[in-house]
Parts: C-alpha cells; sequence; structure tokens
C-alpha cells in the first residue's frame, strides 16, 4: 500500500478543516480553544483510504497569518496538498503565502478545493477559478485540478478523492532505507505511557525497542510502544504519522519539545553553519544584506540566523545567491534540505534556501569553482554530487558514514555510486571517501617525496613508511597514504620491504670518494675484530663526514656490518665467527654468568654486553634471572 502525507493550505476560514472532516470523519481542530473560536489554531491530523492501495495521514494546517509557524512546521512533510479557496471569497493573503511556502519547499502536487460553491452561482465559480488558474501559473504550479466543493451538499467530494488517487500514483514513497528523521511537532505526558512525541517520518523507520537520539539535544531515549493515528504498531515507515512512547533518563516533556527531531543514528550531528543558496521571491518587498538577521524554518523548528553573503553584495526580489546562515541555535539538516526563510520583524515570508554544506567552515567569499560545486551538490545526478562533495572537502575527504547526510541520499545509494566511481579514482579508507583530484594530487606528492629522498639520501635502501606518511596533508593515522602505497606496489610504481618504500629498481649507489670510505672502515673494524671503536670515536676524517651513518646503514643493510648498540659496530663476518665458537663451545648448557663466555669472547664488559644481547635477540642465547642459555644450534 502506497503511504503518503496529504497536507491542506488556504486562508483562514476557507474551509479545510471541514474538507478533511467531510472526507476522513474526523474532526482536526483537538484544542478546545478551536473548537471554541471555529478556526485551527495548529496542526491537526486525521487519516484515510480513498481508494485501495492508497493511505494518506492527513495534516491540517491552520490558515490565520499568526500561525504561518504553525503552517510551516506541517507542510514540510507533505507529499501532496490540498488547497482550499472559498469561492465567495477567492484568493486572499493567506492563500499568496501559503503558495509561496509550498514553492519554497518544493511541493510540485496540488490539488485546489474551491469551497463553499453552494454559496455562489457557478458564473462566479467560473470567474474565481480563472483568477486561481493565473495565480496558480505565476508561481509554475501548471496543470492543478480546480474542484468546486461543498461539504454541505457533497458536490465535488468525490471527484477529490478521483484526483488524490491519480496524483498519488506519480509520487514516489518516502524511503524506509534512508536515515531516520522524525521533526517532532507535538509532546505530551499520558499516565501509565509516559511521554509521547509526534510526527511525521521524513524517511527511515522507526521500531519498538530502538535507541533514538533527538537532535539537536543529544537526549538519548528508546522506544517503548508506536502508534499511528490511535492503533498500536510494532514498526512505521516512511511516510507516516507516529505517536512514539520514549523511555529514557532524561526523557521528559520538559526536556523534549516540538523543533527537535528524532534520529536513530549517531552520524547525525546538528550544525551551527549552513551553506545554502538562499532565493528572495519575486515581488517581495524585501532584499537580503549582510548581517541581516533572518528566520529559518525547517521541519517544526525555527532558529534565527545572521546572514554572510558569499557572491553578491544584495539578494534582491526574484534573485538567487549563496550564502552562509550562521544560526543562533544548532539545526539539524541534511544536503538538499529546503529551508522557508521569513523576516525577523515585521514577521513574513521572504524567500527559502536550499542547503549545499551542512558541515561547513566559515567562509567569507566563494570562487567561480566553488559555486560550480555546490551548484552541482544541489541540482546535479548522484554522481556529481559526490564529486562536488569530495572535491570541496579536499585533503580532509568526508566520514564515510557521514556521506549520506552531506550528500542527502540513501546510504545504499551512496554506497553504490562510490563503488562505480573508484575507477574513475575515488578512494576509500577504513573512515574517509577522498576525491579524484585529491588522489591525483597525493599519488604525485608521493612519488616526488620517494624521489627526493633518493636524491638526497642515495645511498639509503628506501624511505620509511612514518616517514612518508607526513608527505600528505592528511589527520587519519596514515589510512590514505598506507592505501596508496599499496596500490603504487601493485602497479610496480614502488617496492615496499621491511617497511621501507623505493622506487622500483632503485639501489643505494656510492661514488668514488664514498667507496675508499667504505674501504677505510672495513679496515678499521677488521683490525677493531671484537673491540671496535664507538662511532663517535672514529678519527676526524671520518666522524666529521655528514655522510658517515648513511655510509654506515649502507654497510649494514648490505651485510657487513652489524649494528650492536647505538654506538657500536662489528663486522658481520667477525660477530659469525664468536657465535660459532659460543655455539660449539657452550650449546645446550644454561645458568652461564656473563664471565663464563670470556673463555670464548675475551673482551671488556663494555662490549661483551652488547655481544650477548646481540646473541639474545638473534636466538642463539636465551637470559633467565641474570644468566643465559646458549641452544645447541642443531
Amino acid at each position: 500500500m502506497k503511504k503518503l502525507i496529504l497536507g491542506t493550505a488556504g486562508h483562514i476560514d476557507h474551509g479545510k478543516t471541514s474538507l478533511v472532516q467531510a472526507l476522513t470523519g474526523i474532526n482536526t481542530d483537538r484544542l478546545k480553544e478551536e473548537q471554541k473560536r471555529g478556526i485551527t489554531i495548529d496542526l491537526g491530523f486525521a487519516e484515510f483510504s480513498p481508494r485501495p492501495g492508497f493511505h494518506f495521514g492527513v495534516v491540517d494546517v491552520p490558515g490565520h497569518e499568526g500561525f504561518i509557524r504553525n503552517m510551516v512546521a506541517g507542510a514540510t512533510g507533505m507529499d501532496l496538498v490540498m488547497l482550499a479557496i472559498a469561492c465567495d471569497e477567492g484568493v486572499m493573503p493567506q492563500t499568496h503565502e501559503h503558495l509561496d511556502i509550498l514553492q519554497i519547499l518544493g511541493v510540485k502536487d496540488v490539488i485546489v478545493a474551491m469551497t463553499k460553491a453552494d454559496l455562489v452561482e457557478k458564473e462566479w465559480i467560473e470567474l474565481v477559478a480563472e483568477d486561481i488558474r493565473h495565480v496558480l501559473e505565476k508561481r509554475s504550479f501548471l496543470e492543478v485540478p480546480i474542484i468546486p466543493t461543498s461539504v454541505t451538499t457533497g458536490i465535488g467530494l468525490e471527484e477529490i478523492m478521483n484526483q488524490l488517487v491519480i496524483q498519488a500514483g506519480h509520487i514516489g514513497e518516502r524511503p524506509s532505507s534512508d536515515l531516520t528523521r522524525m521533526p517532532v511537532d507535538r509532546v505530551f505526558s499520558i499516565h501509565g505511557t509516559g511521554t509521547v512525541a509526534t510526527g511525521t517520518l521524513w524517511s527511515g523507520k522507526l521500531e519498538e525497542g530502538t535507541k533514538i537520539i533527538f537532535q539537536p539535544s543529544e537526549i538519548v531515549g528508546r522506544i517503548r510502544g508506536i502508534q499511528v493515528h490511535g492503533r498500536r504498531v510494532e514498526k512505521v515507515l516512511a511516510g507516516q504519522r507516529a505517536a512514539v512512547a520514549i523511555t529514557g533518563t532524561s526523557i521528559s516533556t520538559h526536556h523534549v519539545k516540538r523543533g527537535q527531531v528524532v534520529v536513530d543514528d549517531q552520524n547525525w550531528r546538528a550544525s551551527s553553519i549552513l551553506t545554502a543558496e538562499l532565493g528572495v521571491l519575486e515581488g517581495s518587498s524585501w532584499k537580503v544584506k549582510p548581517g541581516q538577521r533572518l528566520r529559518v524554518h525547517l521541519g517544526t523548528d525555527e532558529v534565527m540566523a545572521r546572514t554572510v553573503l558569499l557572491d553578491q553584495e544584495t539578494i534582491r526580489d526574484g534573485e538567487k545567491s549563496w550564502v552562509q546562515l550562521r544560526l543562533e541555535k544548532p539545526l539539524l539538516a541534511r544536503v538538499r534540505d529546503r529551508l522557508v526563510i521569513r523576516s525577523y520583524s515585521p514577521v513574513t515570508t521572504i524567500g527559502g534556501a536550499v542547503v549545499g554544506e551542512v558541515y561547513a567552515g566559515k567562509r567569507k567569499k566563494l570562487d567561480i569553482s566553488e559555486i560550480s560545486m555546490l551548484d552541482s551538490i544541489t541540482n546535479g545526478e548522484i554522481e556529481e554530487v559526490l564529486k562536488a562533495v569530495l572535491d570541496l572537502a579536499s585533503w580532509q575527504g568526508v566520514p564515510k558514514d557521514q556521506l549520506p547526510i552531506s550528500m542527502g541520499c540513501p546510504p545504499s545509494d551512496c554506497r553504490e555510486v562510490i563503488k562505480n566511481s573508484f575507477m574513475l579514482g575515488v578512494r576509500e579508507t577504513s573512515s574517509n571517501v577522498f576525491g579524484i583530484k585529491v588522489i591525483e594530487k597525493a599519488k604525485e606528492r608521493l612519488e616526488k617525496t620517494v624521489d627526493d629522498f633518493h636524491r638526497d639520501t642515495p645511498l639509503s635502501s628506501g624511505m620509511s613508511i612514518e616517514s612518508l606518511r607526513k608527505a600528505l596533508p592528511v589527520d587519519d593515522g596514515g589510512k590514505l597514504v598506507d592505501l596508496l602505497i599499496e596500490e603504487m606496489v601493485q602497479t610496480n610504481l614502488v617496492n615496499l620491504k621491511d617497511g621501507l618504500v623505493c622506487r622500483v629498481g632503485h639501489a643505494p649507489e656510492l661514488n668514488p670518494e664514498q667507496e675508499a670510505i667504505v674501504s677505510e672502515l672495513l679496515s678499521i673494524y677488521g683490525s677493531a675484530k671484537l673491540e671496535v671503536p664507538e662511532v663517535s670515536a672514529l678519527p676526524d676524517s671520518l666522524s666529521e663526514r655528514s655522510d658517515l651513518w648513511p655510509i654506515l646503514k649502507y654497510l649494514e643493510i648490505r651485510g657487513d656490518l652489524i649494528t650492536l648498540d647505538q654506538e657500536l659496530l662489528i663486522r658481520s663476518d667477525i660477530l659469525d665467527n664468536v657465535v660459532a665458537k659460543v655455539i660449539a663451545k657452550f650449546g645446550g648448557q644454561d645458568q652461564l654468568s656473563p664471565s663464563q663466555f670470556k673463555e670464548v669472547i675475551p673482551v671488556s664488559r663494555k662490549h661483551l654486553i652488547p655481544i650477548l644481547s646481540y646473541m639474545d635477540r638473534m636466538g642463539v642465547t636465551v637470559r633467565k634471572d641474570g644468566t643465559r642459555l646458549v641452544c645447541s644450534g642443531n
């Protein structure tokens, strides 16, 4: 069954609530004051199925100009709108403002119910209908069904039902596989049940027992029960109205309020800065200037904000421009969300905005390329959105779990487009996703860093991975560098051995002068046998050379020398000979003290202990309680 949200719109006393009651049998004016005054003050709710296979949750909004905030709160979740215009009055001020709000929110499917048709002549109905059609077309609402109705005589009610089904047939259902988000429009307490929050589930699903988070307050609770229009259910899907009973230590009507949003994913974070494309309504007397204080409406929340204009000095009627909204309190938003913008004072709707960035840093101006990226994010296909989001993120990348929020797409769609973009150059680590431009620059920088290292240290076998990780301005614990090194190894650009990265075919090279130094060093260490000098005690002609340590490291890698400790190196052939003698003399014996080894290693303690420590590291000896066991060598 297709489940959609049907909303009402229209001027005060144009019969919205009566029409809903005639269609559903439910009086949505639940407040005593509403019933006493005969006007809708807050949101009202009903449900009905006009035909098999279709189910509407109905949101009835107030028409009085003083309750526009409540109207906006209800309108943001609507899939289809029934606009009530009384035949005896025609188009009125709140008709215009409600249509402006619907246009701002991107509502495309509208049916006009010309109410109170029994009170006027047929000729008058035709004149009013023509005026309505003109008003609709001015706002790009084309080919809208306009149906004269009367709840008194029943005229037009059947046709309203038919048109609702026709329009609902081509409206897609909200995705239940998407992230869960339900703006809260009512909070109350029931004895024996506790705190209950109601709202329209914009996307995702909610189930009994699910852990939920109220944003932006970050209050955590758990669902103990769900009702849909008074019926107990275990699960509610996107596009349905729900009343959710919540339990939790901080759950109360004092802490949970209208304007908060129910989510079930901890990756949702409220924003204090939104980058958005703001448009002022055509014909509005208002214009938006830098630093202007505005009312920002999203879902059931209203937040004050200051504007920072990013690509022009003033936004006049009929114009659009990119701005940053510096919010006075956090707001839970998602890329491609539509915002209703109202003036601070006097309060009136002046325009709307589409969110392009939710986790943006402070911006002052945008260049042409950044404007193009933001345009792609708000208007492009999913492949264009991913590319633009990643290009804007640059070296920071985008956390994988935040992509559905930063792209405005369901998680499954994000995963699929990342997978399909791999061949184009997009890469993902265990935590972040990086764009094509960043990956290209990263590979170039890594290759250049390795080349520079070989040029500056020709005797080194390679550059350590730890040092290479510092080549990129990415704070991810080296995950991106490790990923790219692995790819570079697979494509034969570099070799990786023992934690060192080098170009394929690279081999340490000595110049003629260094060849002479090598001969001198091997001679010194050969003559010294086991009582080798510390490096700092080598002749000045050697110890003062800037390339001494690289040469020593080269000899160690080549296998000529072995490092005993920081300052002591020894000829490998001499040390191998000593190890063989130790095994021959003491193999299989244990509880040997250092002094006993002097029979085979006749050196001072300064050299004996480093040699024994080396044999411990190599597994020739095993140290225990100050003595050693010598392995048999078999």
